[in-house]
């Protein structure tokens, strides 16, 4: 074959391993039909391995994973591990140390998928948010003082940089460009109460633009209205670019608006590095080991990473086919309520890709 990529796999936790199964299966059928190859390696980072060794991940893991060509991630978090420990430990280490300081999330409607949203369809929801993605309160600037006492103080700062600004900017408004629907890109912030970030935001977004992208329209929303309108008039957007804490919220709200997080997708990509694809549910626990979960959005992530990595006409094979199965044979997007089991969506999909 022409071309391999060679994917380092994730599975996690939960019903990962489930969903990242099915995600595999949709990859191989594209790459058979397409022409490529993939070569799949398997690394068991989640909360089994921490129960039973301690290590979250090994200090080789970074420099092991670098080599891939990307990386396909199940699930993050385990119900015996507290909260904080494998997500931090995990997914933020590899964002951060990796550099992948995209978080790349379609908002997108499929035929068939019922929306909370009345009298909206898939013709009214499809756009995207470029979340930064290494910035901001995540970066763990801040501390307690005096902890357990009634004068406890606790910050955690919001901290951007005009080099983490400008990447981030940069990117959207390619991406912008290469999406050809629109043409247009919102800045979602809040200048008018986080002065400091925003107006170093709003400043690199207006002269990026107006140097760099003049073809491309700007806009800017409050945080607070780009909540309502994605409710009210969710057609209005094409891509929305901000910070990371406001992306994190605004992401959440657009994936139940697409019918829930058991078809969200999530990149965390480097552009010049090696990405990770992600689906946006979580590890579902309580569904382990019961072959009912929905794997739409593992394998909506594989789609995602063949398109990044340059498989443009494999990638639309693969959405066009969840497309074809959302508008035709399954009953609902919950688990346990598909009227098919986690593998039998997954031969669907990879029937008709």
């Amino acid at each position: 074959m022409a071309r391999t990529y060679n994917i380092a796999v994730i599975p996690g936790d939960g019903t990962g391993p489930e969903v990242v199964r099915e995600g595999k299966k949709a990859l191989s059928a594209a790459a058979l039909k397409f022409g490529f190859g993939i070569n799949f390696t398997e690394f068991d980072f989640g909360g089994d391995r921490y129960l039973k060794t301690g290590e979250i991940l090994p200090d080789s893991a970074v420099a092991e994973l670098s080599k891939f060509d990307s990386i396909f991630l199940g699930a993050i978090g385990h119900p015996d591990v507290k909260p904080g420990i494998l997500e931090k430990g995990i997914l933020l280490k590899l964002r951060f140390e990796l550099d992948q300081y995209v978080n790349l999330r379609p908002i997108k409607l499929y035929p068939g998928v019922e929306t909370p949203l009345k009298n909206k369809g898939p013709e009214h929801i499809d756009y995207v948010v470029v979340r930064e993605n290494t910035g901001d309160v995540y970066t763990g600037s801040g501390g307690v003082t005096m902890k357990g006492t009634p004068n406890e103080v606790a910050m955690q700062n919001m901290v951007y940089t005009r080099f983490l600004v400008e990447r981030c900017l940069r990117y959207a408004f390619e991406y912008t460009r290469k999406r050809n629907r629109k043409k247009t890109l919102a800045l979602c912030g809040k200048t008018n109460v986080l002065t400091y970030v925003f107006d170093l935001w709003e400043r690199a977004f207006n002269e990026i633009g107006s140097a760099e992208f003049p073809d491309i329209k700007r806009e800017y929303y409050h945080i607070d209205a780009t909540c309502m309108w994605m409710v009210k008039n969710p057609e209005w957007f094409d891509v929305i670019v901000t910070t990371n804490m406001f992306g994190d919220i605004i992401t959440d709200l657009g994936a139940i608006t697409q019918g829930g997080m058991g078809i969200a997708a999530g990149g965390n990509i480097n552009p010049d590095g090696v990405s990770m694809f992600e689906p946006i549910g979580g590890s579902a626990p309580k569904y382990t080991g019961k072959n009912v979960i929905n794997p739409l959005a593992s394998i909506a992530c594989g789609g995602m990473m063949l398109e990044h990595l340059g498989e443009e006409t494999a990638a639309r094979a693969i959405e066009i086919a969840i497309m074809d199965v959302t508008a035709n044979k399954l009953k609902d997007m919950a688990a346990g309520k598909m009227g098919y089991s986690t593998s039998e969506v997954g031969d669907l999909v990879a029937e008709r890709i």
